[in-house]
């Protein structure tokens, strides 16, 4: 089965909330806590990701959003 995970780069991110618009699973909420450059920052709220990549796509930001795929044995 194949299993997806966002990672938000905390000082990459602007705040500007396309990939929590964009995610059609509600993997991503905003924080209040503010990263370097002062502003509040995307997170990750649960593991519901189905790898669409729509946050990564909406970024505006290079490098702010990684969507990685791990394979699991259904053991």
């Amino acid at each position: 089965m194949k299993k997806y995970k966002v990672e938000i780069a905390f000082d990459e991110c602007k705040g500007c909330q396309r990939c929590v618009v964009a995610c059609p699973r509600n993997v991503l909420t905003m924080s209040k806590e503010l990263n370097i450059m002062g502003f509040p920052t995307a997170k990750v709220q649960n593991d519901n990701c189905i790898g669409c990549s729509m946050c990564f796509y909406t970024c505006p930001e290079p490098g702010a959003i990684t969507i990685y795929r791990s394979i699991e044995n259904d053991a």
